[in-house]
């Protein structure tokens, strides 16, 4: 549910979401916006903070541009980030040195379910 910045200041959980695939953004939108978060600002570029977001949920799924990605959403936004990325598959391993490496609270291996989504999205809020 994308909500307007007049109404954002108001909610307790607003996220934004970089996502390049206009798909995956708006199953993330909807998603979200059904367990209750507003979608703030969701976009195909980023460093457009406008208000500041509870969480920062970004496609990092290039490799050549995900330290890039990350360090211009840290420079917009004082939030944590959930990182999703079609590098690094399930069972695979790698995710928590990815998360390390990148500097993010989280890295969610792309596919994911809704179930996955909303508890790396709960434990990213908890953590901050």
């Amino acid at each position: 549910m994308l909500v307007r910045l007049e109404d954002a200041m108001r909610l307790q959980s607003y996220i934004v979401v970089v996502e390049t695939d206009d798909l995956i953004r708006e199953l993330l939108e909807r998603w979200l916006g059904e367990a209750g978060y507003g979608v703030v600002l969701s976009c195909r570029d980023h460093g457009e903070a406008v208000v500041k977001p509870q969480l920062v949920i970004a496609d990092v799924s290039n490799p050549g541009s995900a330290g890039a990605t990350i360090g211009a959403l840290r420079a917009a936004y004082s939030a944590p980030i959930l990182a999703l990325s079609a590098l690094f598959r399930r069972g695979l391993g790698g995710s928590e040195e990815a998360a390390r490496r990148l500097d993010v609270c989280k890295v969610l291996p792309k596919p994911f379910t809704r179930e996955e989504l909303l508890a790396a999205v709960c434990e990213s809020i908890e953590r901050s």
